[in-house]
């Protein structure tokens, strides 16, 4: 009903405010939008925070499908908030984030200390792969108006891949600043900080996820996990999307066009990918901005095509 009501009474300000200049009528949505998600975060028992395309979708799969076969629920919900909750109430209210319109609402930049005193899981992936798939879901799958609220090129605009991924307010330098946002933060959120990679997750995703229930206090067996392992593998999630599997997930898991690979929620899942679109100059720029920016905490230094530095194991700050 929350999720209901904030929705319409946005539409209604938003209708309202429709003579504005289009900037000032951005300005109140992000922060409506800001105010809803503030009110989730101190509901919530804990919070999942990453960029756009870090593996959110697919690490939400496997955690929906781990409590549902937990707790004996159906199949076709992804984890929203308090849903699974208000079904059993043995599941914990889940805030995903990307900390974007909470720090509208608040009027703050870099600051997270709003997240104080909650378990946070910082989902992180390589600011490469995340700026290249990014471009993709802003080119194929994101609607005209949520360019435009989060400060991306304009929609129809023949913006390319390595104008996008340089771009300074949706690619790889912006992402930097995001990472190293919440690397400065660490320390002050001691105890309450678990930091993931998408690349362990791809590597082995048990272990993943048995490191983050075991951190927020929500264990499960081997055989709970494997299930939920196997239900989000690449394959199935493909077939996931084609089938819109999931009730009221909106957009988030579907196809913008079933004849186009590109425009699919699951593209590629690859680790390092971002080398097949960029001569070598041009990664070598790319590299560069990681190597010399990018706090080392996180393990994306490498430039070659080995394996990526290792962090500590689930890196969790204590």
């Amino acid at each position: 009903m929350h999720e209901i009501w904030a929705y319409v009474s946005r539409r209604v300000v938003l209708g309202a405010v429709f003579f504005l200049p289009l900037s000032r009528r951005i300005a109140i949505e992000r922060w409506l939008r800001g105010k809803e998600e503030y009110r989730k975060l101190q509901d919530s028992d804990w919070v999942v925070i990453s960029w756009g395309k870090s593996g959110r979708t697919w690490f939400r799969v496997m955690l929906s499908r781990f409590y549902q076969v937990k707790h004996g629920l159906p199949v076709n919900r992804l984890l929203e908030f308090d849903n699974l909750h208000r079904m059993k109430a043995a599941v914990p209210k889940v805030l995903f984030s990307h900390n974007n319109y909470l720090r509208d609402y608040l009027n703050v930049n870099d600051e997270l200390d709003h997240f104080l005193g909650k378990k946070v899981v910082l989902l992180v992936r390589d600011p490469r792969d995340v700026a290249v798939s990014q471009f993709f879901q802003w080119k194929y799958r994101m609607l005209p108006g949520k360019k435009a609220l989060n400060k991306y090129p304009a929609h129809g605009s023949d913006t390319d891949i390595w104008s996008f991924v340089t771009n300074p307010d949706c690619g790889v330098p912006r992402i930097i600043d995001f990472l190293n946002s919440w690397a400065k933060a660490a320390p002050d959120l001691a105890g309450n900080l678990l930091i993931i990679r998408y690349e362990d997750m791809r590597a082995d995703p048990h272990a993943v996820m048995q490191r983050v229930l075991d951190f927020v206090g929500t264990p499960g067996t081997d055989a709970e996990i494997d299930k939920a392992v196997e239900f989000a593998a690449y394959e199935n999630m493909k077939k996931l999307e084609v089938k819109r599997q999931f009730k009221g997930s909106g957009a988030r898991v579907r196809p913008g066009d079933k004849s186009n690979p590109d425009s699919f929620k699951v593209r590629r899942a690859k680790v390092g990918g971002y080398r097949d679109y960029f001569e070598d100059g041009k990664m070598a720029v790319i590299d560069a901005m990681v190597l010399q920016n990018l706090d080392p905490v996180f393990g994306y230094r490498r430039q070659d095509e080995s394996a990526l530095d290792q962090p500590p194991a689930g890196q969790q700050v204590s």
